[in-house]
This record gives structure tokens, C-alpha cells and sequence, in this order.
């Protein structure tokens, strides 16, 4: 024991470099790189590659609602702040700039060279206006007055009217006019109406005009008698992080209502993205009026936006193809025969995994919640809700029907879920009507694990069941993000999810649990502490799999463990600040990080090698917002064939070379060579489909 106490003090206190973490902000910008090489990739499917690209604009829109927003936010601080790796907000917004131009040219290049070309073969056309015929204009004329003239509202600037407010994320037109009576150039905004397509058809059906250009071929409609002088496109995008006092908010959904309508109305402008022929003078007067700075504008050759890229239905899609993707029924609970699976039985004989979008959400997650509302022996149903899937989807139509059937039950809705907040308060209202108790979550916390827990009258006392899970309860992203999910009737699990519900739902400083980790209490030491218990052991092993790792102190314990000599894989979708085969700090740690058709979301942590294996899934992410300014729950997996099933897939991740990016100790990702041509999501896809042979690999 003193030997074991010796070397665990000679890990922990040995000097770590200073220079050992690399930037937040600039690793995150680095996977949207990656997600873009594959709407780069012309050997993906056209509808793939247009996704991905679109999905990078819609993450960068994010990064800098949230993220550059916080970083302009630290320049007005009144001491100099810097973060983890040394950089202070100016540094890192300099280098900010420099990733997402080179990413806004390799994305505009990506749509301009291959994406509507692509299209174009494929029966969709994007035209220029430039290239439309008389004809053409005649018709475009018509479906201008009838559908798009209706909804358009144009604002003026001069000394009646001031400049006006830009909404967050939209599309606008700059228009310059002329009175010819005065002369003098006057500046107007039109915003193109976001309820109305982003396409606008033409009638052979092939060919599509992009609305903004519709909307600046009949300017002259908007401004009669006035000289249309030049019309520019721009977007803003503002601060749109929620700055709530949760102290001081004696009702938490109101002020949620009130904080989302300021932040809409107020926050702060942080880009201006504009096209490359806008005239200096209408520059110099959004940046005056937007308040915002040169280093602030990204100008983007072609299309601005390129989220409404998701609107396009790509023609000839093959539905024989998405048929091979289905998620099929897991194996315990396909039904023997007419009868319905009893799900409580199941769970009696043994835990349950399953693993979306492979497993079936709708047959495990809904059939599970289905069965619980309407089973006469339910007295109870409790559900911690992140992001939602609706007030009308079948989870809301289980949890009303069961608090109808006098079932006692209880929904936490997070409604600080970021982007989600509007639709967790419908959620929540609607649920409330039906007579569920709602609560709302803890102050100064968001809640962020996914639990549900269902207690049933068994004989002469009660039995509890439940499910853990790195993934949402919402149907839509169960079938494009990976996840896995626990069902158990471990009294230990569920005793500790129960009073975690009354830590929720109630008064309770709770702090201490049989087998759960949850944050901000007991998950950041529990993970460290079995990070050290491997640099302890001979031929110490770690495998782990997350979204993001940025927590300084768990990634200094990792960089102990390896120089006691455990070997160590990380599976790092996102950010990952660590730096991986350092000689002397991080000899033995490798990172990959896996890009597929499906979001790499579950979170799972492997200690220990196959005779000594202790293996955790669930919703946290290694990051201090996670492990401090959360609640999250993570769960170990006792039964050891479970446990051999997450090992075989840990394994597949770890020898993929398809789907695999490896990052370097100098902060470059390179993608993996292909070699046996492992992909891990067509492996998985084969397995749950009982596919057999080679063939079988590629028509999944």
C-alpha cells in the first residue's frame, strides 16, 4: 500500500509544461475542418456532401453567437484575461479569423465548383439571375407580385427614420437609392422574409433562382420613382448566448421568455458576412451602425448562408438506399410471434444496451415509456428532458396519457438548452396542461443528463426500471446521432437515480451515490480517480470516448497516467485540447477523432484491460461547463457481456481508417491511411442488420 501511495505521489506532483494544452476555440474550429473535407469528398453521396457543408454553416453561426460573442465579452474586462494555453481574447480572435476564412473558402470553393455543378446533373439548377432569359423575367415578375412582394418590408434611413434593427441570422439587402429630384443617395435595408423558400422555381421545375436575387430583380417595385443606385447582400449574427441571473429569477420560464426577446432584440453584433463586391461606402456604414470593426467582416464569394442548402430535395435519390440504413429492433425485444414484447420482463432477466441510430429509438426508448404509461401496475414515471422532441411527439403523448390514467408523473425540461429554449417552453407548457408535474431544473445549473426512471407495483412492494443515456429523448437526432442507452432494474442504479430526481425536483444536497457519477458533485474526481488507479497499475489501459475534452485537471491526470506508462486512446469527436504524443508528457496517448454519416455523440469511459475492465457510459462531456456548471449523471456497465459488446465497438472505432482523423503533437489532424477499409458506421450498421460478407459491407 505505501508503494502504491509512493507512485501515485510521484504522478501526481510531478511538473507538468506549461505550454501543455492547446486553444478551445481554435481545436473546435479545427472539426468543422474536418466535417467539411467531407462535404469536400466527390465520393459521397450529393445529398451528404450538401448536408455537411451546410452543417458547418450552421455550426459556425453557433460558435459565433456563443462563443466569439464570449470572447468580446472578455475584451471589456477590466483585467487581462488569458485562457488555458496562454492566449489572450485578442490572440484568439486573430486566430479565429484566419481558420474561418480559410474554412469560408474552401466552403464557397466546395459549392461553387462541385456542389452545383453536382446539382446540375442531377436536375436542380441553381441559375444567376444574370443568366435568365426575358421570358424568364416575365414569369419571375409573376410569382414576385403574387407570393414574395406581399411579405417584403422595406426600411429606409434618413433623418425621420433611423437605422434599423438587424435580426440575428438573417439574410438582408443593402439598397442604395436616388431621388432624381434630390440626388442624394439614400441607404435602405430589405430582409428577405425567412418563411419563404430559399429557392424559387422556375417553370420547367429544373431550374431555381436563389430568392435574395429574386427579391433585387424587382428592387425598382420596392422603391417606385427612385433610382435603384446598388444593392449588396449581408447577414449579421449577434450574441446570442443566454445571460440569465437564475438567483435572482423568481419564475425561471418567464425569465428564460424575457432573456431570449432581449437577446433577440439586443445582443451585440459579432459578424457581418457580405459579399466580395460590396462598395466601401455601404461597408463603412453597417460597420458604423453594427458598431463592429475590419477584423470583424468575412466576405463570402457566392451564396450567403448556406443553411438553406437543407431545404434542397436532391433529385434521383435512391429510397432502396436509405431502406438499408433502418435501425433495426433490438435483438431482446423483437417480439416471439404476435405477442408484444413484455419490456419489464426483459429488464427482469438482465440489462439491456442499446445503440442508436443502429438500435431502434422508436421500439426501445418509446416502446419502453409506451408500455410504462398505460401498464395498470406503473404508479410513476420521472424524465429528465435536455433537448425535446415536441409536444405532440409519442414521449409527450406517453407522459399525458399516463399523468391522465392518474399515474404520478414528472418531467424535468431544461429550458436553458441552448437553441432549444423556445421549444422546451411549449414543451413544458403542453405537458403541464395534461397534469404532469413539471420542474424546471436547479438554479445556476442546466440539467443535462438524460434519465428516466418508472416504478411499478410488484407483488407486495415495488420494482424500479430505468433507462440512462448519452443521447437526447428526442426521435429526429436519435436517427442521425450515435448514442447508447442503459435500461436496467439495478436496485443500486435506480435507488440513485431516484434521489437524484429528489436533488432536481426538490430540497436536497445530496452529494454522495452507490455507483452513479454525477456533476458538479462527484464525476470529475470519480473519473480522475480511476485515471490514477490505472497509472497505478502495470500495463495500465484507458480508453475513452467524448464529445470534447478541455478540462485541464482531467487531461493533466491522463498526462500523468501515460508518464507512469498506461496506454491511453482517446476518441475525440470535437475540441480536444490535449496534446497526444509529446516525448516525456503524452508518449503514450493517442488521439483519433471519427467523422462519419452519423454524429459521433456517446460518451464512454473504459478502465482496465478485458480480465479487469470497468467500463461508464453517459451524458458528460470531460469539459469544466460540464463537470461544474451541470448536471450530469454517468453510469457504470455491470454486466460483462454489455461490457464486451461497448469493448468490441471501442475496438472497431480504434481500427477504422475510413472514417478516422489522427491529431498530431503540433495540433494538425491528418486523416487516416486507408488500409483494410474499416468503416466503423457501415460495420455497425452490418451487425445490427445481421449483414453478412463483403457485399453486404458495402450496401450498408
Amino acid at each position: 500500500m505505501a508503494v502504491r501511495a509512493t507512485v501515485r505521489s510521484a504522478t501526481q506532483t510531478r511538473a507538468l509544461p506549461r505550454e501543455r494544452f492547446f486553444n478551445r476555440e481554435l481545436s473546435r474550429l479545427d472539426f468543422d475542418g474536418r466535417v467539411l473535407a467531407m462535404a469536400e469528398d466527390m465520393a459521397r453521396p450529393l445529398g451528404e456532401r450538401i448536408r455537411f457543408l451546410a452543417i458547418v454553416s450552421d455550426s459556425l453561426d453557433d460558435f459565433f453567437q456563443v462563443r466569439v460573442a464570449g470572447l468580446h465579452e472578455q475584451l471589456m474586462a477590466p483585467q487581462m484575461l488569458t485562457s488555458p494555453d496562454g492566449m489572450t481574447p485578442e490572440e484568439q480572435l486573430d486566430g479565429i479569423g484566419e481558420k474561418v476564412r480559410n474554412l469560408i473558402e474552401r466552403q464557397s470553393a466546395t459549392f461553387s465548383a462541385d456542389i452545383v455543378p453536382a446539382l446540375a446533373g442531377a436536375g436542380f439548377k441553381i441559375v444567376d439571375a444574370s443568366e435568365l432569359s426575358k421570358a424568364d423575367h416575365d414569369l419571375l415578375a409573376v410569382v414576385f407580385h403574387e407570393r414574395i412582394f406581399p411579405v417584403l418590408t422595406p426600411l429606409a434611413v434618413d433623418p425621420a427614420h433611423p437605422f434599423p434593427y438587424i435580426s440575428n441570422l438573417s439574410l438582408n439587402l443593402a439598397v442604395m437609392v436616388r431621388d432624381p429630384t434630390r440626388h442624394k443617395p439614400r441607404f435602405a435595408r430589405v430582409k428577405v422574409p425567412p418563411v419563404l423558400p430559399r429557392f424559387v422555381a422556375l417553370p420547367d421545375g429544373e431550374r431555381f433562382v436563389p430568392l435574395e436575387q429574386v427579391i433585387a430583380l424587382h428592387l425598382p417595385a420596392l422603391f417606385p420613382g427612385m433610382e435603384i443606385v446598388s444593392h449588396h447582400y449581408f447577414r449579421v449574427t449577434r450574441d446570442a448566448d443566454l445571460d440569465l441571473d437564475d438567483d435572482e429569477a423568481e419564475d425561471l420560464m418567464a425569465a428564460v421568455q424575457a432573456e431570449l426577446l432581449r437577446k433577440r432584440r439586443k445582443g451585440r453584433a459579432v459578424r457581418l458576412e457580405v459579399g466580395p463586391e460590396m462598395s466601401p461606402d455601404v461597408l463603412f456604414l453597417l460597420l458604423h451602425e453594427l458598431e463592429l470593426g475590419s477584423q470583424d467582416v468575412y466576405s463570402v464569394t457566392g451564396m450567403l448562408d448556406l443553411t438553406g442548402l437543407l431545404s434542397i430535395q436532391v433529385p434521383g435519390s435512391n429510397p432502396l438506399t436509405a431502406r438499408a440504413t433502418m435501425p433495426a429492433t433490438q435483438a431482446r425485444l423483437r417480439p416471439d410471434g404476435s405477442e408484444q414484447v413484455d419490456f419489464f420482463g426483459v429488464l427482469r432477466s438482465g440489462d439491456l444496451l442499446v445503440h442508436h441510430p443502429y438500435d431502434s429509438f422508436v421500439t426501445s426508448v418509446e416502446a419502453f415509456i409506451e408500455q410504462a404509461a398505460r401498464d395498470k401496475d406503473v404508479l410513476g414515471i420521472k424524465i429528465s428532458m435536455y433537448r425535446t422532441s415536441g409536444p405532440e411527439s409519442p414521449i409527450a403523448r406517453a407522459l399525458k396519457i399516463a399523468a391522465q390514467a392518474g399515474k404520478q408523473v414528472v418531467a424535468l425540461v431544461e429550458l436553458k438548452a441552448r437553441g432549444d429554449e423556445q421549444a422546451n417552453i411549449e414543451w413544458a407548457k403542453a405537458l403541464e396542461e395534461a397534469g404532469v408535474h413539471v420542474v424546471y431544473g436547479l438554479v445556476g445549473l442546466k440539467t443535462h443528463a438524460k434519465l428516466m426512471l418508472v416504478v411499478r407495483q410488484e407483488g407486495a412492494g415495488v420494482r424500479r426500471y430505468a433507462h440512462i443515456a448519452t443521447g437526447n429523448y428526442n426521435a429526429a437526432t436519435a436517427g442521425l446521432f450515435e448514442d447508447i442507452g442503459l435500461f436496467t432494474a439495478d436496485p443500486d442504479v435506480t435507488a440513485d437515480i431516484a434521489e437524484l430526481f429528489n436533488y432536481l425536483t426538490g430540497y436536497s444536497h445530496q452529494s454522495s451515490y452507490r455507483k452513479l457519477l454525477v456533476a458538479p458533485t462527484t464525476l470529475r474526481s470519480g473519473i480522475v480517480e480511476l485515471i490514477h488507479q490505472e497509472a497505478l497499475s502495470p500495463g495500465g489501459r484507458i480508453v475513452i470516448k467524448v464529445n470534447n475534452l478541455v478540462d485541464s485537471e482531467v487531461i493533466d491526470a491522463l498526462y500523468r497516467a501515460s508518464q507512469a506508462g498506461a496506454r491511453i486512446d482517446l476518441m475525440v469527436r470535437g475540441i480536444c485540447c490535449l496534446k497526444p504524443g509529446v516525448p516525456g508528457l503524452s508518449d503514450g496517448i493517442r488521439v483519433r477523432s471519427l467523422v462519419g454519416h452519423y454524429l459521433e455523440h456517446s460518451r464512454i469511459f473504459r478502465f482496465g484491460t478485458e480480465t479487469n475492465r470497468h467500463v461508464l457510459i453517459g451524458s458528460s462531456d470531460l469539459m469544466p461547463r460540464n463537470l461544474d456548471r451541470r448536471v450530469e449523471a454517468v453510469v457504470p456497465v455491470a454486466d460483462s457481456d454489455l461490457n464486451a459488446e461497448i469493448d468490441q465497438f471501442l475496438e472497431l472505432e480504434l481500427s477504422d481508417d475510413t472514417l478516422a482523423w489522427e491529431l498530431a503533437g503540433d495540433g494538425t489532424w491528418s486523416k487516416v491511411a486507408a488500409g483494410s477499409g474499416v468503416n466503423t458506421q457501415k460495420r455497425m450498421q452490418r451487425k445490427t442488420l445481421g449483414i453478412v460478407g463483403q457485399e453486404g459491407v458495402e450496401a450498408a
